[in-house]
């Protein structure tokens, strides 16, 4: 549990830089991620692109951004015509997202026009997985749901 105190330095009616806050957190819990942004640069082709491959419809109640409702986290497509934060980057590392269904995914990948960086393979870490790019070449890799690895008990490790 998060716990958040405000109070005045003076205790008295003050500017907001003169406020104090004090955080805390109990042990035990967890923040948790709860919405990854992707930009876009064509939004209808991103559109489109992760419709077909993530199998959902998107959400498009902000009219600049895309919402895809993925179990416990929202994947939202951000419409960089419209929210520019300088000039349109790709993602510079991977964006993973979990499957029971990562042969089908992969085919949806392939027909939607994502260019292939590697094919469905078994990663040394244990993950059956394929990566490849979407339309605007922000990296994506899928991961079949009962393979994925979490970082504990690595042979490495």
């Amino acid at each position: 549990m998060l716990h958040i105190r405000t109070s005045h330095r003076n205790g008295a009616i003050c500017r907001a830089d003169d406020l104090v806050t004090e955080v805390t957190m109990e042990m035990g819990h967890v923040t948790r991620v709860f919405r990854i942004a992707i930009p876009a640069s064509q939004i209808g082709s991103s559109r489109r692109f992760y419709e077909m491959v993530l199998g959902l419809e998107a959400d498009d109640t902000v009219p600049s951004r895309l919402y895809f409702h993925c179990g416990d986290v929202i994947v939202a497509i951000i419409d960089w015509e419209v929210e520019p934060l300088g000039p349109f980057q790709s993602t510079p590392e991977n964006l993973y997202f979990a499957t029971e269904e990562l042969d089908a995914v992969h085919e949806r990948a392939k027909a939607a026009g994502a260019r292939e960086l590697s094919p469905i393979e078994k990663r040394p870490w244990g993950e059956r997985s394929f990566y490849c790019l979407d339309p605007d070449g922000n990296r994506l890799c899928f991961v079949d749901e009962t393979t994925v690895f979490l970082g504990r008990g690595a042979a490495w490790s």
